[in-house]
């Protein structure tokens, strides 16, 4: 997923200040998920109840301003837009609910009875995770192409 994030950073960073500060939320919310699920050098064992309730909180926000703000934005460019939200958006609702459906049982407590499915869990939110990101790559990318039109020719 990070390996994709720089991706995206590259193909579409400096193009506009929406997609740039919603790949920097979408960094920070990677960085912890991998922190989580112990893929980084910082964390390699079972998270606390404080580090996964605000990985929770970030996962929340990130999710928020899609729905409640970033959509809207990456879409009110035109009709094509338009559509292209209502084909996906229903497609990112199902993965709101599942992440939500995580941070609400994990979010609160972490038990020793959580602790045992936790592992398992978080790898199927990061399958969830992949496929609200790949949604949203393609209406990022549609507003990239509308930016390119209008200043007339690619960005690099």
């Amino acid at each position: 997923m990070l390996n994709k994030l720089e991706q995206a950073k590259e193909k579409w960073g400096g193009a506009s200040g929406i997609i740039d500060n919603w790949l920097k939320a979408r960094q920070q919310l990677l960085v912890r998920y991998c922190e989580l699920a112990g893929l980084s050098d910082k964390n390699s064992a079972l998270p606390d109840a404080q580090e996964i309730s605000e990985f929770c909180t970030l996962m929340m926000d990130y999710c928020s301003a899609g729905h409640f703000g970033i959509y809207d934005q990456l879409t009110n460019t035109d009709d094509q837009a338009q559509s292209l939200k209502e084909r996906y958006y229903p497609q990112i609702a199902r993965t709101t609910d599942k992440i939500l459906a995580f941070s609400d049982h994990y979010s609160d407590s972490f038990s020793t009875q959580q602790a045992s499915s936790f592992d398992n869990e978080l790898a199927s939110l990061g399958e969830v995770i992949e496929e609200r990101l790949a949604l949203e790559d393609e209406l990022i990318t549609h507003m990239y192409q509308r930016l390119d039109k209008l200043s007339d020719g690619p960005r690099d």
